[in-house]
């Protein structure tokens, strides 16, 4: 398969006026460019004609989102966010004024076979980057990515939003929740919120459960889905009855843009916690969406049987974003039925057609933000 050199011409011209144009020529380092999310929003961040650099891993799975595209050199500096003087080292020759942090240990069952690492990168990580930004004077802006699970969830079923206890029995919600805690306590100490005088603005963002195409983590179920169905083989669904926020990869990451925006413009109010989940009817159960993506995938098939030796998992989690709604202009824009839809084809396209179509999925959600009236879209 023939990797894409370049975003097509049509595409880049239709996204690189979002967000006001606030990222383009912006010196942006993204951590943990090589990951799903991450890859996403480097590709879109050079669509916005931004110049952004990278620290992370090398890539995990195979095949890689991250690997499907043409990078520039330093797009693609490999360093474990773990090791202070690497990820100091990286800040510092980069010189970027604002980062976007998402490199992590990033999978709940993964985190029962390894807390220990999963609290070292997800913790320790973020101190890491939170310190060495403070410590680079080029950094204006400073955007750190936890996750839906920072919260305490008594299975109530009520929406959590940004002020409620956080929480999280298993490691990896446990260590999300730590990396607010450190978030916060940076804010207070080193941050704006002291008053210091060029001091960068800090926030956090927590999205749902997000799918798209490119993803091939291991214990995901679009991923195991699309295993299955590329093979001929039959997923097993652990939870069917558990209830997540789904959306599309590219909600949340406009979610993060548009923060980051704001950051960069000196909007204090936008220092602060954001959630970025679906519509209240996004928030469906497992089945529900396997059964979604068997009708873009007819040969796909799935089995339920009783697991009673699997790690225990919340059962309910709903997120609350009437904040970024209100405040910041935010909304979503794919269903979680189209965000199925899309997310299947982008896998036939890949295993039928050989063909990789991030930067299609990336215009037509553009587009239809312009048509919805989303604040950050051009018009």
């Amino acid at each position: 398969m023939s990797a894409p050199t370049a975003p097509a011409r049509s595409h880049a011209a239709a996204v690189a006026d979002a967000f006001g144009g606030a990222y383009r020529g912006r010196r942006v380092l993204v951590t943990g460019q090589t990951g799903f999310k991450g890859s996403w929003l480097a590709l879109w961040l050079r669509t916005l004609e931004a110049r952004p650099a990278g620290f992370a891993l090398a890539p995990i799975t195979d095949p890689c989102h991250f690997d499907l595209h043409d990078w520039p050199d330093d797009a693609a500096r490999l360093g474990d966010i773990r090791d202070a003087r690497a990820v100091e080292a990286a800040i510092e020759q980069s010189a970027p004024e604002i980062v976007f942090h998402l490199a992590a240990q990033p999978l709940v069952r993964e985190s029962y076979r390894q807390p220990l690492e999963t609290f070292q990168t997800n913790v320790l990580g973020t101190a890491n980057v939170l310190e060495a930004c403070r410590k680079t004077p080029s950094v204006r802006a400073v955007v750190i990515v936890t996750s839906d699970k920072v919260y305490e969830n008594d299975e109530s079923g009520a929406a959590f939003r940004e002020g409620d206890r956080l929480g999280g029995s298993d490691p990896y919600s446990c260590s999300k929740g730590c990396a607010e805690l450190v978030t916060e306590s940076y804010r207070r100490s080193y941050y704006e919120a002291t008053g210091a005088a060029g001091a960068p603005l800090l926030a956090s963002v927590r999205a749902g459960n997000v799918i798209g195409g490119g993803d091939w983590s291991a214990d995901r179920l679009i991923p195991d889905a699309v295993r299955a169905a590329s093979s001929g083989g039959k997923l097993t669904v652990r939870s069917p009855g558990s209830i997540r926020p789904w959306q599309h990869v590219l909600e949340p990451l406009a979610g993060y843009l548009l923060v980051g925006q704001r950051l960069l413009e000196g909007d204090r109010d936008a220092a602060a916690a954001w959630n970025f989940g679906p519509d209240e009817e996004g928030h469906v159960c497992v089945r529900h969406v396997v059964d979604a993506f068997r009708e873009e995938w007819p040969d796909f098939e799935y089995e339920t049987p009783d697991i009673t030796d699997a790690p225990p998992e919340s059962h309910c989690l709903r997120l609350d974003s009437a904040a970024a709604r209100e405040r910041l202009g935010w909304r979503p824009v794919w269903d979680w039925p189209t965000t199925v839809r899309r997310t299947a084809a982008w896998y036939r396209d890949y295993y039928r057609e050989k063909r990789v179509a991030s930067h299609t999925d990336l215009a037509e959600y553009v587009a239809a933000a312009s048509r919805a009236g989303c604040a950050w879209a051009p018009t």
